[in-house]
């Protein structure tokens, strides 16, 4: 077996609680997918997935203020009772069976 070392890093104390539940939820335990990610990187000869940025991006602020636009546009929609939801509902079901 060849020589073994320590590799140790920082991470979100909750960004690994999530990947730990996935991994168990796989079979895994977390010292093996790394092991699985660092054998699969030698494989490819780099990352073992597509490491690209977005053709478009928007800014925090950007993103934020089209939030906020929708909730406006939203506001806007007058609110239905349930009658006319349940209407709504039964008559979208009967145009698919069509």
């Amino acid at each position: 077996m060849a020589e073994q070392v320590l590799i140790q890093f920082r991470a979100d104390k909750a960004l690994k609680q999530e990947v730990t539940e996935i991994y168990e939820q796989l079979g895994l335990d977390l010292p093996t997918a790394f092991r699985m990610f660092m054998s699969k990187s030698k494989m490819v000869k780099g990352l073992p997935f597509e490491a690209i940025l977005p053709e478009q991006s928007i800014t925090r602020a950007e993103a934020k203020n089209a939030f906020y636009e929708l909730r406006q546009q939203a506001a806007a929609v007058p609110e239905m009772s349930l009658d006319e939801i349940n209407a709504e509902i039964s008559a979208a079901r009967a145009e698919r069976k069509r």
